[in-house]
């Protein structure tokens, strides 16, 4: 990467551009560019960066040119060539050249060059990097750089952090100030008037160019840090006594750093509320606040983030107080209600708010000032009750209050009431005010005039009366004094060019002076700035509340009269200065006094460019020139200098260069292009522009030249046996004057030699060559020829002379009316003419049931397209075909025509009747219809029938059949499915069409109706899947018409992930890959006109469940075991799990179900026998099969054998017998609907009880619904599918002699 540019060794020129973006030159290393290529240039060139020590510098451009140009950078102190320091590369996707400074040092702000090279020439721009150094500070150092450890601390102490950010330069005389152009950028453009008047700029239009340019730039630099910007609010001294600034900024990092300076310095803030600045974000909303501002807090305030500048708003204090403050209003509703206040200093402007915002001039509120700026008011319009509340004058950074409360119209009518202050009081107290200011200036112009003719010696009057020059000019004394009370703060009377600088400065406002104490004369209106041009005709007026009063006119303190070239004007109260032909001299300040009121305004004279009539009128002529020469305009103008001319063609600005010369001077500008071509022509067009204006001219360049050649393809009209006829397109580009004549040449394929037929006149681009040897090959050259020459030639393809190609056939003839003696035919030519005109056509016809066809034209060819055939035989039935005939000869016949019969037209047929619809489904209709009665000499035998339909939307009938048909029934194909027709027969005959018959109803394409109906009747309505398979469902259904199908799942539409497919005749589910948040009742519904009907299907995704957990022994009763286990992982996730029980003994070693549908996690095994083993298995089963089992310990119980003794006990009797008891009673149960339940208890009793079971007080002992089992006491009941009916309460009776005992519980069903 280097600075240095190579140029291309084969560049013998270098032609200096300006590009369209400024500050980019352009070298082009050839005299002209090829077509379609062009010089490097930027369509965006780098910005100038200023970036923090340590940080990444990063410029960015984009260039264009073709070839596509070679980007290099480098920098005016040495090289960019250190990877370790400079990064360079492509951005393909935004199309930006990059470079970067990986870690930004002091040395390295400098000026970087962007260079764009291609072979045709180079581009270059400069770029500025500057470096804001952040770090230690020391103030000396050791010899030998060793520094004590307490030194070291306290160098720390004194490390700063470079916060100074650099101020805006000061405000040079004659120039903007440029605080204003800062506060523009970043305000809106209703402020530019308001901000503009606080700098004494009452015409900012020769701004906005600058200003606009500023603001792209600015923006660009925002760019980079901020993504949005806008509600951008100015500084405003709020009511409670804070200053506020505000915007709302969406930050790209938010974590970039957010400066305040005031005055180019840092302004540290916090978030507490109570700091003394302080920062508050809500979401995008930055509000930054000054707590109890003073007059020190006034300044310039501008706010950065990193190293980009988003607000710029200046807080000014000006010592001004109240004299009057505002006062309390209460008003009715619709009334005016007025605020006034009085204040100690003239002031352009004053704030005025509620407690929660600022108002605004408007067509609510009204903010109006007086003309010596010391009374403000504030109207608000058409009270009504929300205007309740206090209203704040604010100046600086005083404020006064006052409430205003509207009340209800007693009387019920709006009015139009103004209620204010006492208005004389206040006018009184300006006065007064007017008049003590005016004291203090006039001691002060005193003491000015004094010193000044002291240190001039030219004697002149200081007295300060306000009627002669001022000797040391207006300048602002800084104590407030110096603002003018009757116009928008402008600058008293200029200072004179003779005085000395150095003398201080003194501004002139129009006050009152000290003998003026009464109200006296006072200006309605006072004088306004106005701006002229020279030597158009100005005004300046004022109006008085006298129209008694007499006054004078100054001229920068100079008295006016009538002998100084101006024309003074009294009209009553309206007094008015004329000057009819303004020159430079005339531009001063102008005042108005009368009965020591003063009134003052600015004449500014503009002298825009002008150019004379005659001159303009030679411009605009066109400039006709031919090829080759130069073309050369002048044009004289006039006006202010200094004047910029630029000179365009097409738009395109021209610049000097070896085919344009320009020469300006003060008074003229001249343009000559040399050796004009065509291409050159076009607009031509100068611009004249100075600080006043603008001013354009337009003239045309015509550069003739000889034509292009004429425009291809050459197209044959006709190549006949004797003649070729050819045509073509008129040049492209005539060369500025008309087409004369065109010159044909021709050569005979074969031969090298070309002949000239001759020229033809421009006006026809065809030629008719009719000397040709028939079967020979011509080849044609054109050229076209006009005043300044003749253009190259177009040459033909091979157009072949003398072949015999015959005509196509014409199409059949249509029989336009018959009668008994004459059949009129029409007919249409052909399309194929064979490559000549159409000079007739031969027509035949045919007796029906005759071969033989014969000539009806025997007098030779009809040249029409019709024709009466009178050889026709009453009633007899014929055909008709026609041939076309060209040069060749006769072409092949058309088709027959429909068989018509010579006779006398007939009357048309009657309605069809009986018209019915046989048939119907979502394409056709089959209609049916009885031939109309015949009724002579009023209705003739129909011979046809066409079929028209027309869609409900539409208002046009379209014909089914083309030809009529002969049956009385008719198939209509074609519709739309669902689609509404209207459908209507007609007869027709030789005689024309009768009228037609339709349906009193619209007709719906349909098969006819059939209420909706689920056509398989093994159908499954409960589906297991395993988890992770594919479900799908197949439903077929018949209904008519088409139907609407909603699938459902549990209540509500299925999920996105599940395919619906429909048909005419059945739907499709289809879950690709299952999972078990897809189990649920899926209903279906097919819905049509005729009704409706639905069906559930249950889906379960279940996969193979997970064995349940260790499984425990435990023995209560002897010969029971009681097992318990752990519930499977799945037990959750599928209500229909249960578990299973297996037992082996060690006697008969084979395992054996002994209970099955468990859905508790506890089972007690019987007939345990002792001195045997048992082995338990629990297995967890659902829809989808077992688990693998879990198995228990070994179960076992000794049998103890011992000594055999034979002890005769006593014979006792013992009575065993006992009441019926529950071991085990019934616990409360929930089951699944559609499942099996167990529900088991354990008795005891002697003798064996007797045991029923009751639901709901009914037994079902017998009841075949419910299987009922009795082993060793324990008492089962399995209901095999459990259904709504079953929920309730069950209960076991047992009895025996002994007594009763029951057990009862409530099963719960769960859908």
């Amino acid at each position: 990467m280097t600075s240095k540019t190579n140029q291309d060794p084969k560049a013998n020129v270098a032609i200096k551009k300006r590009s369209r973006v400024p500050g980019v030159l352009i070298t082009q290393y050839v005299e002209e560019l090829p077509v379609g290529k062009s010089t490097p240039d930027f369509t965006r060139k780098p910005m100038s960066v200023t970036a923090q020590e340590g940080k990444k510098g990063v410029f960015k451009a984009m260039v264009s040119g073709e070839p596509a140009p070679t980007v290099t950078w480098g920098r005016n102190k040495g090289e960019v060539d250190d990877p370790q320091i400079y990064n360079t590369r492509y951005d393909e996707r935004a199309q930006e050249h990059i470079l970067e400074i990986l870690k930004i040092k002091p040395d390295h702000a400098d000026t970087y060059k962007c260079i764009a090279t291609n072979e045709y020439g180079m581009a270059v721009c400069t770029v500025a990097l500057k470096i804001i150094e952040v770090g230690l500070k020391k103030k000396g150092q050791t010899a030998n750089g060793n520094e004590p450890p307490q030194d070291f601390r306290k160098m720390l102490k004194k490390t700063v952090v470079v916060t100074r950010k650099k101020k805006l330069p000061p405000k040079t005389e004659g120039e903007i100030d440029p605080k204003l152009l800062e506060l523009l950028i970043n305000a809106p453009k209703k402020d530019y008037e308001k901000i503009c008047a606080d700098f004494g700029v009452f015409d900012f239009r020769w701004l906005l160019k600058r200003l606009n340019q500023l603001k792209k730039e600015r923006a660009d630099e925002q760019a980079k840090v901020v993504e949005q910007l806008e509600n951008v609010k100015q500084i405003e001294v709020k009511p409670d006594g804070r200053a506020e600034f505000s915007l709302d900024m969406k930050l790209q990092d938010p974590d970039s750093a957010i400066n305040l300076y005031k005055d180019g310095e840092f302004v540290p803030y916090g978030d507490d509320e109570n700091a003394k600045h302080s920062l508050k974000k809500t979401g995008t909303k930055y509000v930054f606040t000054i707590k109890d501002p003073q007059p020190e807090d006034a300044g310039f305030y501008q706010l950065d983030v990193e190293d980009a500048n988003v607000l710029a708003t200046d807080f000014q204090v000006p010592d001004v107080g109240f004299i009057a403050k505002i006062k309390d209003v209460k008003v009715f509703e619709s009334e005016d209600a007025i605020f006034q206040c009085v204040l100690s200093s003239p002031l352009n402007r004053i704030t005025w708010s509620k407690e929660d915002s600022s108002l605004e001039h408007g067509d609510k509120y009204e903010i109006t000032v007086s003309e010596d700026k010391l009374i403000h008011t504030l109207r608000v319009k058409d009270c009504k009750m929300a205007d309740d509340g206090a209203y704040y004058a604010i100046v600086g950074i005083t404020n006064s209050n006052a409430s205003l409360k509207v009340e209800a119209d007693p009387n019920g009518k709006g009015r139009k009431n103004t209620q204010t202050g006492n208005q004389d009081d206040l006018i009184k107290l300006a006065l007064e005010q007017q008049a003590k200011l005016q004291k203090q200036k006039d001691s002060l112009d005193a003491a000015t005039g004094a010193q000044s003719e002291k240190d001039a010696g030219d004697g002149r009057d200081g007295s300060g009366d306000g009627t002669g020059g001022k000797s040391g000019g207006d300048e602002d004394n800084g104590d407030g004094t110096n603002k003018n009370l009757l116009t928008d703060g402008d600058d008293g009377n200029k200072r004179d060019g003779a005085d000395d600088e150095k003398n201080k400065r003194v501004r002139t406002g129009p006050l009152v002076p000290d003998t003026v104490i009464g109200c006296g004369v006072q200006f309605v209106s006072g004088l306004s700035d106005t701006v002229a041009n020279v030597g158009e005709r100005a005004e300046l007026s004022c109006k008085l509340s006298s129209e008694t009063s007499e006054g004078r006119w100054y001229k920068d303190g100079k008295l006016l009269t009538n002998e100084d070239g101006v024309t003074i004007i009294k009209d009553g109260a309206f007094h008015r200065l004329v000057i009819d032909c303004c020159k430079k001299d005339d531009a001063a300040v102008y005042r108005f006094e009368a009965e020591g009121r003063k009134s003052e305004a600015t004449l500014r004279i503009q002298d825009p460019p002008k150019i004379d009539a005659d001159a303009l009128g030679k411009f605009t002529k066109p400039v006709i020139i031919k090829a080759g020469e130069n073309a050369e305009w002048k044009l004289p103008f006039s006006g202010g200098a200094p004047m910029t001319i630029q000179w365009y063609k097409d738009d395109d600005e021209l610049l000097p260069a070896l085919n344009v010369k320009i020469e300006t001077s003060a008074t003229e500008s001249k343009l000559r292009l040399v050796k004009c071509q065509r291409k050159d022509g076009g607009e031509v067009r100068i611009k004249i522009k100075n600080e006043f204006g603008t001013t354009e001219a337009i003239s045309k360049l015509i550069v003739l030249d000889k034509p292009t050649p004429p425009q291809g393809p050459v197209d044959i009209i006709e190549s006949a046996v004797t003649s070729v006829e050819f045509k073509w397109k008129p040049p492209k580009d005539e060369g500025g004057c008309p087409v004369t004549n065109y010159i044909i040449d021709r050569q005979q394929v074969g031969r090298n030699k070309w002949s000239n037929l001759g020229e033809i006149p421009g006006s026809t681009p065809s030629y008719k060559d009719s000397d040709v040897n028939p079967g020979r090959r011509y080849c044609y050259r054109i050229r076209a020829k006009n005043s300044e020459g003749i253009s190259d030639y177009l040459q033909s393809e091979d157009i072949p002379a003398g072949v015999l190609r015959y005509p196509g056939s014409p199409t059949a003839p249509k029989v336009v009316s018959a009668f008994k003696d004459c059949i009129n035919l029409t007919w249409c030519p052909p399309c194929d003419t064979g490559g000549s005109k159409i000079v007739g056509y031969n027509l035949e016809k045919n007796k029906k049931g005759t071969n033989y066809w014969s000539l009806v034209n025997q007098g030779g060819p009809i040249t029409d397209l019709k024709f009466a055939v009178k050889d026709v035989i009453e009633g007899a039935m014929y055909e008709f075909r026609v041939s076309a005939i060209n040069l060749s000869g006769a072409g092949h016949p058309s088709l027959p025509c429909d068989t018509v019969i010579a006779r006398d037209p007939m009357k048309p047929p009657g309605k069809v009747t009986d018209l019915k619809l046989t048939s119907s489904n979502y394409t056709t209709f089959s209609l049916a219809w009885t031939k109309p009665k015949e009724m002579k000499g009023v209705e003739d035998e129909a011979q046809g029938y066409y079929v028209e339909i027309r869609p409900i939307e539409n208002l046009e009938w379209t014909r089914c059949n083309a030809i009529p048909i002969t049956l009385t029934s008719y198939n209509v194909p074609g519709l739309k499915a669902m689609a509404t027709y209207w459908v209507r027969v007609i007869a027709t005959n030789y005689g024309g069409d009768g009228e037609p018959q339709g349906f009193d109803n619209y007709i719906i394409a349909m098969p006819p109706p059939v209420k909706p109906k689920f056509k398989d009747r093994k159908m499954k309505t409960f589906v297991v899947v395993r988890s992770g398979n594919t479900v799908r469902l197949n439903i077929n259904f018949e209904a008519s018409p088409f139907p609407q199908i909603s699938w459902l799942k549990d209540g509500i539409p299925v999920s996105k992930h599940v395919t619906i497919t429909n048909s005419d005749n059945g739907s499709q589910l289809l879950i690709p890959t299952s999972e078990r948040s897809d189990s649920g009742i899926y209903t279906i519904t097919v819905k049509n006109i005729v009704g409706q009907a639905s069906i559930n299907i249950e889906i379960r995704v279940t996969d193979d469940p997970k064995p349940p957990g260790p499984v425990e022994l435990e023995q209560n009763i002897p010969g029971t075991v009681t097992l318990s286990w752990t519930p499977s992982p799945d037990e959750k996730r599928d209500d229909r799990l249960h578990y299973m029980v297996s037992k082996r003994d060690s006697f008969k070693h084979t395992w054996r179900i002994v209970a099955d549908n468990l859905f508790n996690n506890k089972f007690t095994v019987i007939n345990i026998l002792p001195g045997r083993e048992y082995n338990f298995r629990v297995c967890a089963k659902n829809d989808m099969g077992p688990s693998p089992p879990s198995e228990s310990p070994v179960f076992g119980t000794k049998k103890e054998k011992g000594k055999f003794k034979v002890n005769m006990p006593e014979t006792k009797s013992f009575d065993f017998q006992s009441p019926p008891s529950f071991i085990v009673p019934l616990k409360r149960r929930t089951a699944p609907q559609g499942y099996e339940c167990y529900i088991s208890c354990a008795v005891k009793g002697d003798p064996a009880p007797r045991v029923t079971w009751y639901h709901n007080n009914i037994s079902l002992n017998t009841n075949t619904n419910y299987h009922i089992t009795n082993v060793c006491g324990v008492c089962s009941l399995l209901i095999l599918r459990v259904g709504p009916t079953d929920d309730g309460e069950y209960k076991v009776v047992i009895e025996n002699k002994l007594g009763t005992s029951e057990s009862s519980m409530t099963l719960n069903v769960r859908e």
